[in-house]
């Protein structure tokens, strides 16, 4: 199987055995759902560099749109049956363009003024926010994050945060 480079840097696609090249999407010739501009569109989108996860959606595209199948897609570019299959209806429906609209992972709920919340109310008493006790604990920043900021996380959450950021809630006076 041939091993192909997807950037103009010449990086290889991450843990795939094939890819297109800039050039060889130049090459092919026939068009099934796009027209001439619409596919040097996403052939210079290539030419950025983008996350592996785009650019395999604009190669499921541009084979579908030379009318390769979605099993022989799936073959050349490592990707899933269901990848392909939502790339290519993508492709007939004429959303070729959404191919960085779609969010990849989970989306992230914790912003950077969260984080510098959390960050100001644990270097802070709880005395000072109208509570009772001296010292916060998860469970508390969070229900108090989650009435100012309407973000609601786990206490596991709170902590890992806390811990990136070299802070806990555990009493260090002992």
């Amino acid at each position: 199987m041939k091993i192909g480079y997807c950037s103009t840097k010449n990086q290889p696609f991450p843990n795939q055995n094939y890819c297109l090249t800039t050039e060889e999407t130049m090459k092919i010739a026939k068009s099934l759902y796009l027209t001439s501009s619409q596919r040097q569109i996403l052939q210079k989108s290539l030419e950025y560099n983008l996350r592996p996860e785009f650019r395999r959606r604009i190669h499921i595209m541009l084979l579908a749109d030379a009318g390769e199948s979605q099993t022989n897609i799936c073959k050349k570019l490592g990707c899933s049956h269901e990848a392909a299959r939502h790339w290519i209806c993508m492709l007939k429906t004429n959303r070729f363009y959404k191919w960085d609209d779609s969010p990849i992972g989970r989306p992230k709920i914790v912003s950077e003024k969260y984080i510098q919340r959390l960050q100001e109310l644990v270097i802070n008493s709880p005395r000072e926010y109208g509570y009772a006790f001296e010292r916060w604990t998860a469970e508390w920043l969070k229900k108090h994050l989650a009435k100012e900021l309407g973000i609601s996380i786990s206490n596991y959450h709170i902590t890992r945060l806390l811990k990136s950021m070299g802070l806990s809630t555990v009493n260090k006076n002992k």
